[in-house]
């Protein structure tokens, strides 16, 4: 495609402002995407960060943690772009220095939210486990907290920690093994009276180009993030999916409700699809 050819994004008044996540996994959701929508401003944070700047209207649209759209009736899930896993995701995990059993305190990464909610669902309902939680602030280590388990989510979930610990489940794949269903763990959401024009199409288009050039995105950011080149294309490649189909949207229903039932989202919030067209 030519960039001649690109969808004309021109037409607005002001620029949207789409806000991404700025670790690995959400790369091939954002390839070439300012080029794409070129009347679009594109601001990377973490999921956290992101959720609470599209609450306050900072953002017209942004990928989001899937538990976001679950608390709030005021969004759409407006593209059939994601991230999500079929099994294995390596860069979310629950590191525990007792076994899963004994574990009564957690110490949660400060980018999570839908991760967290995930972990507590996990060792609830299969451990019988609801240890007290506490913050990991971002930039900190498994050894900064003294708490008998810590969630690691993003790109510093995917470097071995520095100590041995007597567990370690990797959210994605025990999730999978336990209900058969993918896990979705972020959407591209806006505020059901936000009018995005052109740029819920772009959102597909670049999602589309960053899976068709996975390999070089892997070349590109493995060395920025101190990785080999392989894991980080294994990963985008193969623990990975970027396509909200009608097995994560059967996954999606079923984590929103473990969370109602743990009381971590509220009842009667309908999941509104804007033209997410994809069935797969």
């Amino acid at each position: 495609m030519t960039h001649d050819s690109f969808p004309d994004f021109a037409a607005r008044e002001r620029r949207v402002r789409i806000g991404a996540v700025s670790y690995l996994n959400s790369k091939p959701l954002i390839e070439d995407l300012a080029e794409i929508a070129r009347d679009a401003e594109l601001i990377l944070d973490v999921p956290s960060r992101l959720a609470d700047d599209l609450s306050a209207g900072d953002l017209d649209v942004a990928l989001i943690p899937s538990v976001e759209v679950l608390r709030n009736a005021e969004y759409e899930i407006i593209s059939d772009a994601c991230v999500a896993t079929r099994g294995p995701v390596l860069s979310v995990k629950l590191f525990s220095r007792v076994p899963i059993a004994e574990i009564r305190t957690l110490a949660l990464d400060e980018g999570s939210r839908t991760s967290a909610t995930l972990a507590r669902i996990l060792l609830a309902e299969r451990s019988g486990v609801r240890p007290t939680t506490e913050l990991l602030p971002l930039g900190f280590a498994t050894e900064d907290s003294a708490a008998d388990a810590v969630l690691l989510i993003g790109d510093r979930a995917m470097r071995q920690p520095s100590e041995r610990f007597e567990a370690t489940w990797d959210l994605g794949e025990e999730w999978t093994k336990w209900t058969g269903l993918p896990f979705v763990f972020a959407m591209w959401a806006a505020r059901r009276d936000c009018e995005l024009g052109s740029v819920e199409e772009a959102l597909s288009m670049a999602r589309d180009r960053g899976v068709e050039n996975i390999a070089d995105i892997a070349r590109r950011e493995a060395p920025r993030l101190g990785i080999p080149i392989e894991l980080a294309h294994d990963y985008l490649a193969h623990n990975l999916h970027f396509t909200l189909g009608s097995g994560e949207r059967a996954g999606l229903r079923l984590f929103q409700e473990l969370s109602v039932k743990l009381g971590l989202a509220p009842q009667g919030v309908e999941l509104v699809f804007r033209h997410c067209l994809s069935a797969r």
